[in-house]
């Protein structure tokens, strides 16, 4: 049995468990077996996935960032972690402009601490995917993790039932597997402002935010409009507030550069717990 010390955080809802990994070094294999029990929200501490603050891991970057999904999976990226485990970094002596990296692709992160507001900037991502399951389409593309995007009327972003039934049927359809996808239900209102619910993989059910769906779902839509202009700013309103994304689009390569996403992130409390 070890006693973990641990901080809850947010950013637009998508709540995490934080630990310090710098020092007690717990293995991957130690914090895949953990992350269910903490992230439990009836006999746990409750989130939505497990962040762990490393040492770097390769050259030329501040830290590392682990990141499993409630269930101990991995989720690749996770863009609203990122944010929350800057402003984290931020609060342990590490500058307000960073550097981390997620397996092998590097995150740029600038922290407002007045506001509690974090931008992290993306690699650059490849043009989306038209695809069509069971005659139905959809946007397929990655974000720092697998997504699929759907295009839906206002009020079925409503019907949370029904969502959490089809997100589920489209993560575990075998066109997906291994290793699953997260599915966007969107509906975009006035060409820049993006209504988004997120049924998240390793979650499995609606989640109040989700940030790398937020950028998918940007791309998404600027891909559908087919508009070439350069630059691009989108606000996405999720059920747990607002985010920002803004990205260039560049028509000749196909790929969309100088991703931003921006939003809130805060601290809910700190505590220990053994496992």
């Amino acid at each position: 049995m070890a006693r973990i010390k641990f901080h809850k955080m947010e950013g637009t809802g998508n709540d995490f468990v934080v630990i310090d990994n710098r020092d007690t070094k717990f293995t991957l294999d130690e914090i895949i077996a953990f992350t269910p029990k903490l992230c439990d929200r009836k006999f746990g501490i409750g989130a939505d996935g497990l962040i762990a603050l490393e040492l770097p891991q390769r050259r030329g970057i501040d830290y590392t960032m682990t990141y499993r999904n409630a269930d101990g999976s991995d989720a690749g990226m996770c863009g609203n972690g990122g944010r929350c485990l800057a402003l984290f970094a931020a609060s342990n002596g590490y500058a307000l402009s960073q550097t981390f990296n997620v397996h092998n692709a590097v995150y740029k992160a600038e922290v407002d601490l007045e506001h509690n507001s974090v931008s992290v900037s993306f690699p650059d991502v490849n043009m989306p995917k038209e695809i069509e399951l069971q005659q139905e389409p959809l946007i397929q593309l990655y974000t720092g993790t697998e997504h699929i995007v759907k295009f839906v009327d206002p009020e079925q972003l409503k019907l949370e039932k029904e969502l959490i039934k089809k997100g589920s049927a489209i993560r575990h359809h075998n066109s997906f597997n291994p290793p699953g996808t997260n599915v966007n239900f969107i509906c975009a209102k006035n060409g820049n402002t993006i209504h988004l619910q997120t049924y998240e993989r390793g979650v499995e059910n609606l989640t109040l935010a989700c940030g790398t769906g937020a950028i998918a779902s940007a791309i998404a839509t600027h891909f559908k409009s087919k508009n070439k202009a350069n630059d691009f700013e989108y606000e996405i309103l999720v059920a747990g507030g607002t985010l920002t994304v803004s990205f260039s689009f560049n028509a000749a390569s196909e790929k969309y550069t100088n991703i931003k996403l921006m939003g809130p992130a805060a601290f809910v409390f700190e505590g220990e717990i053994d496992v």
